[in-house]
Order: C-alpha cells, then sequence, then structure tokens
C-alpha cells in the first residue's frame, strides 16, 4: 500500500522529456480545480540520490507552483529510469 508523504517542489527534478507534454492553460484550469477542491490525487515520484524524479503528475506538479505551494503530497514509487 503507497502513503502520501510530503515532498518539497524544490527536490523535484522533472525530465526534459516531461516537460515537452507541459499544456499551459491546463495548468491554469488545474491550478482552479485546486483552490476549490485541493489536490484529489498525489503525484507519483521515485528516488533518485538527494532528489525525486517525477513519474507521473506533470500538470498537478505545475499547478502547485503556479500556487506558490512549497510542498505537494506525493507517492514514493519504484519505477525504472526513463
Amino acid at each position: 500500500m503507497l502513503r502520501v508523504q510530503k515532498i518539497k517542489v524544490d527536490d523535484i527534478y522533472v525530465p526534459a522529456a516531461r516537460r515537452k507534454t507541459l499544456h499551459p492553460e491546463t495548468v491554469r484550469l488545474l491550478a482552479e480545480d485546486i483552490l476549490e477542491n485541493g489536490m484529489k490525487t498525489p503525484i507519483q515520484v521515485r528516488a533518485d540520490d538527494k532528489r525525486f524524479v517525477l513519474v507521473e503528475g506533470l500538470h498537478r506538479l505545475e499547478a502547485a507552483k503556479w500556487l506558490g505551494e512549497t510542498t505537494i503530497d506525493a507517492y514514493l514509487v519504484q519505477a525504472r529510469k526513463h
């Protein structure tokens, strides 16, 4: 069973290939929804030395940054490197 952890937004690395799939309008709409309803689904990250690498949840992470959040709920998962 996965446990939700609070992770510092600044400690999360987003691979370059993942950044290319970012849609700013989706981030804005998601940020508005988070303001009204809260974050419903934690992002997924994997441990990589002293940082975490984003596995799933790019738009949620960017929406949290847009809202000025310093931490985000995340599941720590075992995932292969991209």
